[in-house]
């Protein structure tokens, strides 16, 4: 891949990550539309932990208290005593769908993202989501009510977005808003379950790599990538955050009504 080729597609990968307009529909329409080689499905995943880096950086003190709470209640056994403990396992359970699903069906998910038209139709289903969201998310709750239900029902959304073109924020967002969690800490939520699904999803696509013998031939590519996705990533967080204090996800909504058509009218007319 050329190196100008893996900028645009890190910069647009660390930009709608965590905005709710899904990066992987980007990743298959974008290159797609101007005309450049399809990306391997191993960039698309591994350009993803560029985007864990922003979490890191802003989320780190959160990390960290988690996971020390986690272990500190382990050497205890009381894994359940502090609000940070009970968090982290939320995470784990949360993540659970997604693995489970996303290991059987593998091959179908990658599969999809060869379906522009396809990826460009479930885009509109990434505005359904988030309009459900608005409409009937009663956005009462804090994250300190979040529940074992919650976790894995909010689980289950982000095991949806495994199909390029359903938003994993979007989705795990509108997941636990419609468990009426507020915005910012249904974003929150989401964006700290982003961190055991991307990592996991991005070991599978190294061992991948490693099987087809082809990673010093993608490295530069891949870093190059990575490095745009970790600071594009990282700002987006921080202005996300910042807007769904005040606004509603619709303008994401629209958005994604507005691509999904242009690339399906597109589609229809290179047919």
């Amino acid at each position: 891949m050329p190196l100008l080729h893996a900028l645009v597609l890190g910069i647009v990968q660390g930009a709608t990550e965590y905005i709710p307009v899904s990066s992987s529909a980007h990743l298959v329409l974008v290159p797609w539309l101007l005309g450049w080689p399809e990306p391997t499905f191993a960039f698309d995943v591994l350009v993803q932990w560029g985007t864990l880096i922003g979490v890191f950086i802003y989320f780190w003190r959160d990390l960290w208290d988690i996971s020390l709470s986690v272990f500190t209640g382990l050497l205890r056994r009381q894994p359940l005593a502090t609000g940070s403990a009970r968090l982290g396992w939320f995470i784990v359970v949360g993540t659970l769908p997604a693995a489970i699903i996303g290991y059987a069906l593998k091959d179908i998910f990658e599969a999809a993202f060869s379906a522009p038209a396809l990826v460009a139709a479930l885009l509109l289903g990434t505005a359904a989501i988030l309009a459900a969201a608005e409409h009937f998310g009663r956005r009462e709750h804090r994250l300190n009510r979040l529940s074992w239900l919650d976790a894995l029902i909010t689980g289950f959304w982000q095991a949806l977005a495994l199909f390029p073109g359903i938003s994993r924020s979007g989705a795990t967002i509108s997941g636990a808003m419609l468990r009426g969690f507020d915005r910012p800490s249904a974003a929150r939520f989401s964006f700290l379950l982003s961190v055991p699904a991307l990592l996991g999803a991005g070991l599978l696509a190294i061992g991948d790599l490693l099987g087809a013998g082809t990673l010093s031939a993608e490295l530069p590519a891949l870093v190059v990538g990575f490095m745009a996705a970790a600071i594009s990533g990282y700002l987006c967080i921080r202005w996300l955050l910042g807007y769904l204090q005040r606004r509603s996800l619709s303008v994401f909504a629209i958005y994604c009504v507005l691509f999904g058509l242009f690339n399906l009218l597109v589609a229809l007319v290179r047919a």
